[in-house]
């Protein structure tokens, strides 16, 4: 089926991971905090702040349906295996910011005043990147998983470019070369036979 080739899974999948990487340094979390040392102050969390690795697992993601598309059967289907979890993984951390965003700003702001533990923060707003995120990662998923069912089909590099093989001549019985319509034609053993040098023709 087209949808599990490569031209439909490689596009999906680069995509999502690009979304992934670029949203890194966007805003995905914003919050208002009132503490005695930073006083009344508005925190944003940018993508690469509240998901560890962001842009590594981002970079696995790509890299694995690169990889399948230019590899052999065995190397093609570990590298959609590692593509498809790193797109389980962005999926996961993406909606965990969403679930666990006052948890992950007031870490963070605590951390900002070189402080321990976590400060209350009040009024969080989610941005629409780790959404998007989450989605593109979700829908890659699915691209690889059907890639993985069809790796079968895809064609790596090598056996693409791999040199035509040429079929050889049928012999004879005595060793000469049967011809087009299966005549005996001479080689090099009968020119021998006659004295003559074959290297010289």
């Amino acid at each position: 089926m087209p949808w599990t080739g490569p031209r439909i899974v490689l596009p999906v999948a680069l995509a999502a991971a690009a979304v992934a990487a670029i949203s890194g340094r966007r805003t995905w979390l914003t919050g208002q905090t009132a503490d005695a040392v930073l006083g009344s102050a508005t925190i944003r969390a940018a993508g690469a702040d509240v998901v560890p690795g962001l842009v590594a697992i981002a970079l696995v993601l790509g890299a694995g349906v690169l990889a399948a598309a230019t590899a052999g059967p065995l190397a093609r289907r570990i590298a959609l295996i590692a593509a498809a979890s790193a797109g389980v993984l962005l999926s996961v951390l993406s909606l965990r910011a969403v679930t666990s965003a006052a948890g992950l700003l007031g870490t963070l702001a605590a951390e900002r005043t070189s402080r321990t533990g976590s400060i209350p923060v009040q009024d969080i707003a989610v941005s629409p990147w780790p959404w998007l995120v989450a989605a593109a990662a979700a829908l890659a998923t699915v691209a690889v998983l059907g890639g993985l069912a069809g790796a079968g089909r895809w064609r790596g590099l090598s056996q693409r470019y791999d040199a035509p093989s040429t079929p050889a001549l049928p012999t004879s019985g005595d060793g000469s070369a049967a011809g087009s319509r299966g005549e005996r034609t001479p080689v090099a053993w009968d020119d021998m036979d006659k004295d003559i040098d074959p290297t010289a023709h």
